[in-house]
């Protein structure tokens, strides 16, 4: 509980999800949360896009956006290479998205500025 957390969208506030969801370690070359669940006010399009550059090239994946204000604020990874398969089906916040809102202190900060404890996806 001192380390929790609630991830707001950078644009609207809109509250997108907390750090109890958080579930897995940032992959090398994506700044990204990774999350096990969302709130409503996170949507997706049944259309799949494909990465044609960076850490997601060539794979498919479903963009997250911020149901009040439509911002992208992450993906669903459909499908990848073995390096990022343990991401499937999972959602993953870009860092640069949101913001969080930092239950102890009471501050908000970049997300991109807070270190959670290691979490793996057996915990």
């Amino acid at each position: 509980p001192a380390e929790c957390a609630v991830f707001h969208c950078r644009s609207c506030w809109a509250v997108l999800g907390d750090s109890l969801q958080l579930c897995g370690q940032e992959p090398p070359g994506l700044s990204v949360l990774i999350c096990f669940k969302v709130t409503s006010d996170v949507t997706w399009d049944d259309s799949l896009l494909v990465g044609l550059e960076g850490a997601l090239l060539g794979c498919a994946y479903y963009l997250l956006s911020c149901r009040s204000c439509g911002l992208a604020v992450g993906f669903i990874l459909y499908s990848s290479a073995s390096d990022l398969a343990y991401l499937r089906g999972l959602f993953c916040f870009f860092k640069d998205s949101i913001v969080c809102y930092l239950l102890k202190n009471q501050m908000i900060t970049e997300a991109s500025n807070v270190k959670f404890p290691a979490v793996t996806l057996m915990e």
